[in-house]
């Protein structure tokens, strides 16, 4: 199995970028394996990345490595677009996957924004780990989920997690549609392609401090 392509930077995978390749190098000093090194990554961008989904954004400076590195928050694909450039500059062959799913606990303030708790584009990553591609969701951040009452996605670097499909309450929360095929890069055009319908083509990723204030805007929400 070739797997040069999965530890290559790109554009926005910035895996040879000095703040990307630093962050990596800091963030696995001392650790032996590559388990044990992805999953240090993983929690890294689990927690220290803030998921807000009103980051979403049609423009490809918006999903650069060191962008997300420097706003310190993002939505699934820019966190798994710099877990992918961690794993890469940390020596793991990591990709992108993708998938349609169906949040059935979006907040009634984003479904009046966009009219759907359908989200074409989920992003997430797979990295190869003991010969093996283990698919991870770093998607949403410990507090929020803890705020929101839905379950934290833990990895041990041996076993797929994704995102879960029941809250903690036991009432249904995300479900996979359909899942689509891993990529090297980001396919940003099939990305525009499917969020523009629903977010509209000159979307920008929103960095003011007041995005942060109130949770819902965060975008994962309770049931409501």
């Amino acid at each position: 199995m070739t797997t040069d392509q999965y530890l290559m930077p790109t554009n926005t995978i910035e895996a040879t970028h000095p703040l990307v390749t630093a962050t990596a190098k800091e963030l696995t000093q001392g650790l032996n394996t590559d388990i044990e090194k992805a999953t240090r990554l993983f929690y890294f961008v689990r927690d220290e990345i803030r998921y807000n989904i009103y980051m979403i954004s049609m423009f490809e400076e918006d999903f650069r490595a060191s962008f997300i590195m420097e706003a310190k928050k993002g939505y699934c694909v820019q966190k798994a677009v710099l877990l992918c450039a961690l794993g890469r500059a940390a020596g793991i062959p990591t990709r992108l996957a993708f998938a349609k799913i169906l949040n059935k606990r979006v907040p009634e303030k984003l479904y009046k924004r966009v009219k759907t708790n359908i989200f074409p584009a989920h992003g997430y990553n797979q990295l190869l780990l003991e010969g093996r591609w283990i698919s991870a969701a770093a998607t949403f951040d410990k507090e929020l989920c803890e705020m929101t009452g839905v379950p934290t996605v833990e990895f041990d670097g041996r076993n797929d997690v994704l995102l879960p499909n029941l809250a903690l309450d036991g009432g249904p929360y995300i479900e996979y549609i359909k899942r689509f095929g891993p990529e090297t890069d980001l396919p940003l055009n099939w990305i525009v392609g499917r969020t523009s319908e629903i977010w509209g083509d000159d979307k920008r990723a929103w960095l003011r401090p007041k995005d942060e204030n109130n949770v819902l805007d965060r975008g994962i929400g309770r049931a409501e």
